[in-house]
């Protein structure tokens, strides 16, 4: 049997053999459908999530689990990452008992570590080189597709990191969508900002249109069968209006995650001395959502903030 530990093997040639070891930390929303899909493909998975309960699916289904994600990093090949804000990025990867913690710092040469969460660039630079540093691999690879794209497998997934190590990486990215190489490390998450700026405005436009539309006593339903096919047609029109209508505000991707995303793109710009009038006035909307109790709602909620500006 092919070990990968220290050897420098491919990830194509174990995914041959089915026997790359995963790890994956973070089964929320999205992660447990992406995690399920590569189990489901017959790679061995270790699991850890803060709340264990969240990893009850996996664990049913032959996952192994982890106490510590340092347990993660010394029991798998590759690791994924998939967690929210930006201290939890940085606890599982540099706490004492995180994926770079000391006791295993000399033992994750040849490993690869992929974080497919929203990441500030300069973290994700910093996890690079810290990676690099020790003989590891790093891929930042942010997803957009929320959890319709979670559990069909159709993520759009942005990769940032050396071409060789993406590309090897592909035979586990196929299950789970499709993956684009931006650039170097961080370009992954300048490319997801780029996604996050435009799934902002769009979510605008398409809660506007429907308070528009019932205000001027259109029947709504009607309304979204009638414009889809037209250039208005959108991903947010598709999948999310449809919840909208229905008073629907479940998570598919919760507000106080997009908060800390635009958030992210909003210190970018700054850093870049570029103006964008529309990030701020979604990044506004978004924090008035998330003061009226709705952080752990969907973004679609952003219909009640702009309601509430009307009432």
């Amino acid at each position: 049997m092919v070990s990968c530990k220290n050897s420098g093997c491919s990830l194509q040639d174990l995914n041959m053999q089915k026997n790359t070891k995963l790890g994956w930390i973070g089964l929320g929303v999205m992660g447990g459908s992406m995690c399920q899909h590569l189990m489901s493909a017959g790679y061995p998975m270790s699991v850890f999530t803060r709340s264990k309960d969240k990893a009850d699916t996996a664990l049913s289904n032959g996952a192994t689990w982890c106490s510590t994600p340092a347990e993660v990093a010394r029991q798998s090949d590759v690791i994924f990452t998939m967690v929210g804000q930006e201290q939890e990025v940085r606890d599982v990867y540099f706490s004492a008992d995180g994926l770079f913690a000391e006791e295993v710092a000399g033992d994750i040469r040849g490993k690869t570590f992929i974080d497919m969460g929203t990441t500030a660039p300069a973290l994700t630079l910093k996890l690079a080189t810290y990676a690099q540093q020790e003989g590891a691999q790093f891929i930042d690879a942010p997803v957009s597709g929320g959890d319709v794209g979670a559990r069909n497998a159709s993520l759009s997934i942005m990769a940032g990191g050396e071409d060789a190590v993406i590309n090897e990486a592909k035979v586990l990215f196929d299950h789970l969508g499709k993956v684009k190489i931006m650039g170097a490390a961080g370009s992954g998450q300048h490319a997801k900002m780029c996604n996050q700026i435009i799934v902002a405005g769009t979510m605008i436009g398409v809660c506007e249109a429907l308070l528009y539309a019932k205000s001027a006593g259109l029947n709504c339903e009607k309304l979204v069968d009638a414009i889809r096919p037209g250039a208005a047609g959108c991903w947010t029109l598709d999948n999310l209006a449809p919840r909208i209508l229905k008073d629907d505000f479940t998570p598919g991707f919760m507000v106080e995650h997009f908060i800390k995303d635009l958030s992210i793109a909003v210190n970018e710009i700054k850093m870049m001395g570029v103006q964008l009038p529309g990030l701020a006035l979604a990044a506004s909307l978004y924090e008035k959502l998330n003061a009226m109790g709705h952080g752990k709602s969907g973004t679609q909620a952003l219909l009640l903030a702009l309601e509430d500006t009307n009432d």
